[in-house]
């Protein structure tokens, strides 16, 4: 088999390995919701995003119910919560939002990472950002143009930024505060399944293209934040 099967199992690990770190991040944040407002997702709105969240990403059932059941149960983990700003190759901006047990340790890793990948962590991004609800879905779930869906969504008072159509998927964007509005109004309209239901930071001016280079170095810099078990989110300007 030689070296061909070393690559191949060198890719199978390192794939398992963001699956497993994936499932980790999903359940952890679902640990938190459900100890801050219950197991009951038709009460607990923040529960119910983070469960959707999950769902769109291809976290297991199991992980997900788990980890609902272990936040019901009386150990005493507790997750903080970090936000992180810097700049990366290119003069492009990053925030990398931690939860973690030790706060000591999320900061160092992340800090290593950032300098030993071209980039700096001293680096102050956040006015280049804005909150937003992001929903992505594909265009066969609705029988409607984009002005008919973003007219549904302003009859049904729901607040919108903009409606978009990219390579089969539709995309609408929200106001932070509004993302259970109009993920109501969506689901009412018939959209049962979303490859993204979340919110997030998005960058506020036209993404920023990178040189070969600086590409590869911006890449492999989001991997190594990937790989680390106490970032829960990286976002950036830069587009891929």
């Amino acid at each position: 088999m030689g070296r061909a099967h070393e690559v191949r199992a060198a890719s199978m690990a390192k794939t398992a390995a963001k699956k497993s770190a994936a499932n980790g991040r999903a359940a952890k944040e679902i640990y938190m919701a459900t100890k801050r407002g219950g197991p009951d997702p038709k009460a607990n709105l923040e529960l119910r995003a983070l469960i959707e969240k999950a769902k769109s990403q291809q976290i297991p059932s199991d992980v997900i119910q788990r980890a609902i059941k272990r936040a019901q149960g009386s150990d005493a983990e507790s997750y903080v919560t970090n936000r992180y700003e810097a700049l990366g190759p290119g003069g492009s901006a990053i925030i990398i939002d931690s939860l973690t047990t030790n706060v000591n340790r999320a900061a160092a890793l992340i800090r290593e990472v950032l300098n030993k990948n071209h980039g700096n962590p001293e680096g102050k991004v956040s006015f280049l950002f804005k909150p937003a609800s992001i929903f992505v879905f594909e265009n066969g779930q609705l029988d409607l143009e984009l002005d008919e869906i973003l007219e549904e969504l302003m009859m049904a008072s729901a607040s919108v930024d903009d409606v978009l159509e990219d390579d089969g998927l539709t995309l609408v964007y929200a106001p932070f505060k509004d993302y259970a509005a109009t993920k109501k109004v969506l689901d009412n309209l018939g959209v049962k399944n979303y490859v993204v239901s979340e919110t997030r930071m998005v960058p506020i001016d036209t993404p920023l293209t990178l040189s070969d280079e600086d590409a590869k170095n911006f890449q492999s810099l989001l991997d190594k934040l990937d790989d680390l078990e106490d970032v829960q989110n990286v976002y950036h300007n830069v587009a891929l």
